[in-house]
């Protein structure tokens, strides 16, 4: 039995789109609790700021590695498939990066935790568009909602491991078979989403679909942003709000708040006024927030903006990727490894461009520069069709 474009097993919309949110939980899970435990692996390998920024540089070069060819693999294996390998391989090698005692062997365990959390990250998402199909509505914002709750959760554990002194290794395992026990439960609720097996994993790499380049681009504008919030906010707040001891932490904090919160509420907002229309007033949100933390460098003031970017950038990836999935002349998981793909230069190079640009004229000017991101959201989201 099929509905559009996806296969239907005989189990509920609702086993469907809990399998899913595990998967995405489990994901977020890994990837925070590696995050909290970066400064022990840092001081255990005696790295300083420098050296420790250019290993970390492996985890996405890992991701990029396999961008050209995890849409099609999930084309031509399924997601359900790919998805359960995948998460078993990220989980495991996130258990090798407690054993590394050389900072080269820590660069070799995150290539193999950015390949593998990419496969998870286009096999889920994959997943996530064919049960948003199911339920005909926007539901895809909640699975990502799902992923910022598990980094909270994630940063909490990796805080009460570090308390009670578990290393790394110990700390891992933990997690890594708490994931495996949930994919065994629910993996059998997944979907098994239409495949191609001609389609090659190695294929010439040709421009995407004219759609799938603004989406990407769009994914671009919103992944800077984000970049800028996750590396910048807390230097912004030091350096030029001025905020003393744990108010440097305020700027970020109140970012991610809020962008799981919109992440929440992001699918009924879409309902209610449409899926061009949130877009377009995520990009004035994220242009706005950033101009009042630009213009008016107080504590209150700054975290206002901060709060208003994080409900900015909540919705714009989780609507990127629904659009890219519902381009009928392109496989769901070809589509959504495209606009990711191009987005996630933006993750690279937008933290950068800040270092940079704040270096010539000053932070404000820079964090003014992604401010215009924003507006170019606003505008390019009127140049696609399939989106309504």
């Amino acid at each position: 039995m099929t509905i559009g474009s996806t296969i239907i097993t005989p189990i509920s919309k609702l086993q469907v789109r809990i399998a899913v949110s595990v998967f995405f939980f489990c994901q977020g899970l890994a990837f925070a609790n590696w995050a909290s435990r970066i400064p022990d692996i840092k001081t255990a390998l005696h790295l300083s700021e420098a050296g420790l920024g250019s290993i970390l540089l492996a985890l996405p070069v890992g991701q990029l590695i396999t961008m050209p060819i995890s849409g099609r693999l999930v084309t031509r294996f399924g997601s359900k498939y790919v998805l359960r390998v995948a998460v078993v391989g990220y989980v495991l090698s996130l258990t090798n990066i407690g054993l590394v005692e050389k900072p080269w062997q820590l660069a070799l365990a995150l290539s193999a935790f950015g390949i593998f959390g990419n496969l998870c990250n286009i096999s889920v998402n994959t997943q996530a568009v064919h049960a948003e199909a199911l339920y005909n509505r926007p539901i895809m914002a909640s699975f990502h909602g799902i992923w910022s709750t598990a980094g909270f959760t994630g940063a909490l554990i990796g805080s009460l491991m570090m308390k009670l002194d578990i290393k790394p290794y110990y700390h891992f395992w933990i997690i890594a078979l708490f994931a495996i026990t949930l994919m065994l439960i629910f993996n059998k609720y997944l979907l098994l989403t239409p495949t191609n097996k001609s389609a090659s994993s190695f294929t010439k790499i040709k421009m995407p679909h004219g759609s799938l380049m603004l989406l990407g681009v769009i994914a671009f504008c919103c992944m800077s942003a984000e970049g800028c919030m996750f590396d910048w906010s807390g230097v912004y707040f030091k350096e030029v709000v001025q905020a003393e001891g744990s108010l440097v932490s305020l700027g970020y904090a109140s970012f991610m708040i809020m962008m799981a919160t919109g992440r929440f509420t992001g699918d009924r907002l879409a309902l209610k006024f449409g899926r061009k229309k949130m877009v377009q007033l995520s990009g004035v949100l994220i242009f706005i927030g950033m101009m009042i933390a630009v213009v008016f460098p107080t504590i209150i003031w700054a975290t206002i903006g901060f709060l208003i970017i994080g409900f900015g950038v909540s919705s714009i990836i989780p609507l990127m990727f629904s659009t890219a999935g519902k381009i009928k002349e392109v496989a769901s998981g070809i589509a959504i490894a495209t606009v990711s793909g191009i987005g996630f230069f933006g993750f690279l190079i937008g933290p950068p461009l800040i270092g940079y640009i704040a270096q010539l004229a000053g932070l404000q000017y820079s964090f003014a520069v992604i401010a215009v991101l924003g507006l170019g959201i606003t505008l390019l989201i009127n140049r696609i069709k399939e989106i309504e």
